[in-house]
Order: structure tokens, then C-alpha cells, then sequence
């Protein structure tokens, strides 16, 4: 246990990267506040392991000025979806009021000026609103989520099925509970990181057709990934009734990723996090009953 003292407040709190930075952060004997959208019973765990839980929308000025009364440091993780810009205006203004010292910003590998992609658009600004604060400020940019190849993964009379619209792109797939080692650290120690943006990447880069053959190798069965046009992916995904926004996004970091956006890999996990990235193979074996069915997001033949 520590005696530290400093509370941190967690956004995002019952997603990937939140929920780990949570049970790192407790687990260190820190204070921990986590802000949700609503009680259920995901916010009742994070209470149940010693978190204080505050309900609050990322719009309400109000609602995230008084999340944010006592923090030291923030971890600000937005959903893709509308509203992006606003909510940080929201928190910015409110991190000011409240003397908040540092954030750690979860950004987009892709955010750029010229992305095609609305969200990864407004993500670059929003790096560059909180840079023009007071606060000491890291941006992190995963490059895409191994949590990924549980969403979109199909399995079809005893094969796995990988179709997505990346054609011969690269990616180190980078698991969630390795950026939840990087963002408790920089919350733990916000001065050497002030500024930085730091692309997180898993330990090798890979092709969905490398992944695939990972994946094969460590749940015994054959998995294929076939190449789709951005087309198909984004007819899929509105039969599906996903929201425009996330399609108008997904569809155009497809583009991204097959130009070479998504690509490379690092030592960051290492150096900031302190433990090694999982790899493909691990991370599948770690989650190997999410694979017993398909994802929620899969792309049908």
C-alpha cells in the first residue's frame, strides 16, 4: 500500500482501458474516482473494489466539474461517438476551475489535420485544445485494439473468420491491459511526459493474414482472414445498426490503415508501462472463450 494521498479520476470507467487502469491504480493502495454514464451493475464493481463512483455525462459542465473537485489527475477516454469537442471544452474548462494538475488524453493513432475520418479529426483538435491548457498533458495513440479481433471475429463449421477491409496493411496489435499500464504511469508521474503524444503498439507488426495464422496456432483450428471492400464493411455494419458516426469513422481509417497509418511498433508499453506487450498469441490465450462464438460486429460471408 501506498500513502499517497492524491485521488485520480478514471472516464470511461467500465471500458477497456478504464476499468484496467482502475484495478491497477487500487491495486497500488491509490484513491480512485470513476465517472460512468449510469449505475449498473459494472459501476457496482468498480464500487464493490474500492472506487468512488460518480454518474455524470461527459456534457454536463456541472456534472464533470464536480468528478473532477479534489483530482490530481485525469484519465479523459470519450467514446466514438458525437460530441467529442464539446465534451472536452467541458473538461478543460472544468479541470481549470478545479485545479486539476495532469490528464492522460486517449487519442487516435490516425487523428491528424487532413484525417478523412470525423472522429480522428476531432480528436487532433482536442489534442490541441488541451495542449493550449494549463494542465500537463499526454496524448496517447493506440494503433488498433487486439480487443478487436474478438468483435469482428466469425466462426463458421469449426473455422475461424477474420473479414475486414484492411487488404495487405500492417498492425501490432496492442491489447487494452498493456495502454492500462502506460496511462497509470503517466498519471502517477505526469512530469516527464508533459506534451508527449506516444503511438502504443504491440510487440510485432503483422498483416491479417500473419494474424490469422497467429491465431490458428493458438486456438488448434484453421482461421482465415478474407479481404473485403470498405463497401461491404460499412453496408455491414449499418445492417447492423451501428451509428453513423462510428461508420463514417471505421470506414475511413480502413483507408488509413491500408496506407500505412496503422503501421510500426515501439518500445513505449516498455519503457512507460514497464511489462511487455502481449502478443497475438497471447492475448488469444488469455481470452480464449470469447472465441468460442462470433463477435458482435462480424461481417457475414
Amino acid at each position: 500500500m501506498t500513502n499517497d494521498d492524491r485521488l485520480f479520476l478514471i472516464t470511461g470507467a467500465t471500458g477497456k482501458t478504464g476499468s484496467g487502469t482502475i484495478d491497477l491504480l487500487l491495486r497500488g493502495g491509490h484513491r480512485v474516482r470513476a465517472m460512468v454514464h449510469r449505475e449498473d451493475e459494472r459501476s457496482r464493481s468498480l464500487a464493490e473494489a474500492g472506487a468512488e463512483v460518480v454518474v455524470s455525462d461527459f456534457h454536463d459542465l456541472d456534472g464533470v466539474t464536480a468528478a473532477l473537485r479534489g483530482v490530481t489527475g485525469a484519465y479523459l477516454c470519450h467514446p466514438i461517438s458525437p460530441g467529442l469537442i464539446e465534451a472536452t471544452v467541458c473538461f478543460a474548462q472544468a479541470a481549470t476551475e478545479t485545479s486539476v494538475r495532469s490528464v492522460v488524453n486517449m487519442s487516435q493513432i490516425s487523428a491528424r489535420r487532413e484525417a478523412g475520418s470525423n472522429a480522428a479529426r476531432q480528436h487532433w483538435l482536442c489534442e490541441r485544445l488541451l495542449d493550449r491548457t494549463d494542465l500537463l498533458t499526454a496524448h496517447l495513440r493506440p494503433t488498433f485494439f487486439a480487443e478487436w479481433l474478438k468483435a469482428w471475429w466469425e466462426l463458421r463449421s469449426g473455422e475461424g473468420h477474420l473479414r475486414l477491409p484492411f487488404g495487405e496493411g500492417r498492425h501490432a496489435p496492442i491489447a487494452a491491459v498493456d495502454q492500462a499500464h502506460v496511462i497509470t504511469a503517466l498519471l502517477l508521474d505526469p512530469e516527464p511526459h508533459n506534451r508527449a503524444v506516444y503511438t502504443l503498439h504491440g510487440p510485432v507488426e503483422l498483416n491479417h493474414h500473419d494474424i490469422a495464422r497467429a491465431m490458428s496456432g493458438a486456438l488448434g483450428i484453421p482461421v482465415r482472414y478474407e479481404p473485403i471492400s470498405v463497401e461491404e464493411f460499412a453496408s455491414a455494419m449499418a445492417e447492423r445498426g451501428l451509428p453513423t458516426h462510428l461508420i463514417q469513422h471505421l470506414s475511413n481509417v480502413a483507408v488509413d490503415y491500408r496506407n500505412g497509418v496503422f503501421a510500426g511498433t515501439n518500445d513505449n508499453v516498455e519503457k512507460i508501462g514497464h511489462r511487455a506487450p502481449l502478443s497475438v498469441e497471447q492475448f488469444v490465450n488469455e481470452n480464449r472463450s470469447d472465441f468460442d462464438t462470433n463477435g458482435p460486429n462480424f461481417v457475414p460471408a
